[in-house]
């Protein structure tokens, strides 16, 4: 049977935790999807007004990958303090720092003010609104999906990626309006700002509905053991969650890092470069392109859940390989349906792509937080997801708008795209089932974690040491339910 601590939470207590990730990852969305569009939009005429057009938009979403390479930075720190304080101390702070920067890009000075100093201090917020992202995704689904039971994990623990498409949809709507409403003039000059000062009310919001809810009963349990253990033996040290990490679940982390690449680099192509592409090649305003983003999100935002639920009837690893060769097959579509410049074909083209890449989406937070044992969980699923980052969401719309410079066609783009879901469907085809592990099972091995170098209280291997245990013994709360 399931010990106390690691019982399900009451359901009205479950859909508050789901609520404040959900509200958080939301907001925290918003921040840094805001950007990636104001960066595709008029960040080049406002902070690089010298380059050429393309040049300018190349050193705009140049800033815009600066973001993702301070989420390892913020991965490692938050992943740290996450094991070993908790994981809502540290959800209250990713939200403070993220909804400080953006706020605080709305109140800068552009280059015609200060020159040469607001690239500068454009590129010193993104990356405190990278440091803050990197450590906010592990902690958010952590706290669903440790409150929750292994048989409906994947459905709840998906919620909070509904984050992403709700900030992307939240984002988008409010450009969506400025720039339906305002002049192009006027939105230059004054109008960009006011989504980035909004994220100063939505973070009042957030920080409201996150701090009413508990800590993960599962890190307290851990936590418990683990001061038990101290206490009987205080001469033993315990190992820093990185290095834990790194000995014990390294298979894991390789896993969850190739299993981000086809979803991480298809997100950015479909949502932010493809602004630039449809303004420039395919001739589209700004306006239908926000549009079709627009209703392509808020279909992303319902079909997750779904896919979620799906992980949880016939595993994760069929779902998440479903989406990757989907989205692999889908890019040569994609790009003919946009190039005809009409609007419903743009939005065909951005649906689809979103509900395929929900299908990788929606299960990653359940998937990746089955990886890892509890006091290194917060630490490896971030590094996981966050270092991969850098290699996949961060350049590509970078390398997409030189590609599209270089050879004025969208099939490098294409292939591209193409061979990141090569690279996921490798990664997640050597991967082993995760949907019966609890969350709560110490060391199924039955090792001695102090001796082994594992956390105390907690020493479970990850999938690649330890899947034949786990696919041997499904948890106390299926058990109940087969």
């Amino acid at each position: 049977m399931s010990s106390p601590a690691a019982a399900p939470p009451a359901p009205n207590n479950l859909k508050r935790i789901v609520a404040a990730s959900l509200v958080g990852t939301t907001i925290e969305w918003y921040d840094f999807f805001l950007y990636g569009s104001a960066a595709a939009l008029v960040f080049n005429k406002l902070f690089f007004p010298d380059s050429d057009p393309l040049v300018g938009t190349l050193l705009s979403f140049l800033t815009y990958a600066v973001g993702f390479a301070a989420r390892p930075l913020g991965a490692l720190v938050f992943g740290h303090f996450g094991d070993r304080l908790g994981r809502k101390k540290l959800l209250v702070l990713s939200l403070l720092l993220m909804g400080g920067a953006t706020f605080a890009i709305g109140l800068l000075p552009t280059h015609a003010t200060v020159g040469s100093a607001a690239p500068v201090l454009l590129t010193a917020l993104r990356l405190v609104q990278g440091f803050a992202l990197g450590g906010e995704w592990g902690g958010a689904v952590l706290l669903v999906s440790e409150h929750g039971d292994a048989r409906r994990r994947g459905f709840w623990a998906s919620w909070p990626q509904t984050g992403a498409p709700a900030g992307q949809l939240l984002a988008t709507g409010v450009l969506s309006v400025l720039t339906a409403v305002l002049s192009d003039s006027a939105f230059a000059s004054w109008g960009w700002r006011i989504p980035f000062l909004l994220s100063g009310v939505l973070v009042v919001v957030g920080l409201w509905i996150r701090l009413s809810v508990d800590e993960s009963p599962v890190f307290r349990q851990a936590l418990a053991q683990a001061e038990s253990r101290r206490k009987e033996a205080p001469a033993r040290a315990e190992q820093l969650p990185l290095v834990s990490v790194l000995r014990h679940h390294w298979r894991d982390v390789l896993v969850a890092m190739g299993a981000r690449m086809a979803e991480n680099i298809s997100y950015y192509v479909i949502t932010a470069f493809i602004l630039v592409y449809a303004t420039t090649a395919a001739d589209v305003s700004k306006q239908t392109a926000l549009n079709a983003v627009l209703i392509a999100s808020a279909v992303h935002f319902a079909v997750i859940p779904a896919w979620g639920a799906l992980s949880d009837r016939i595993g994760r690893r069929p779902v998440y390989l479903l989406g990757a060769v989907g989205i692999g097959l889908w890019m040569f579509p994609f790009f003919a349906l946009v190039d005809t410049g009409a609007f419903g074909g743009l939005v065909l083209a951005v649906t689809v792509g979103l509900v395929l890449h929900g299908a990788m989406y929606a299960p990653q937070a359940a998937f990746f937080s089955e990886m890892f044992a509890t006091r290194m969980r917060y630490s490896g699923a971030s590094i996981g997801a966050q270092f991969a980052s850098v290699a996949a969401g961060a350049p590509a719309p970078l390398i997409a708008t030189a590609l599209l410079a270089d050879y004025d066609s969208s099939t490098p783009i294409a292939l591209y795209v193409i061979a990141a879901a090569l690279v996921t469907v490798v990664a997640v085809g050597v991967a082993q089932e995760t949907r019966h592990r609890d969350l709560a099972d110490g060391d199924p091995a039955g090792g001695d974690p102090a001796r082994d170098g594992s956390m105390p209280g907690d020493g479970t291997p990850g999938i690649a040491s330890g899947a034949a245990t786990e696919r041997a013994r499904p948890s106390a709360t299926d058990a109940r339910t087969m």
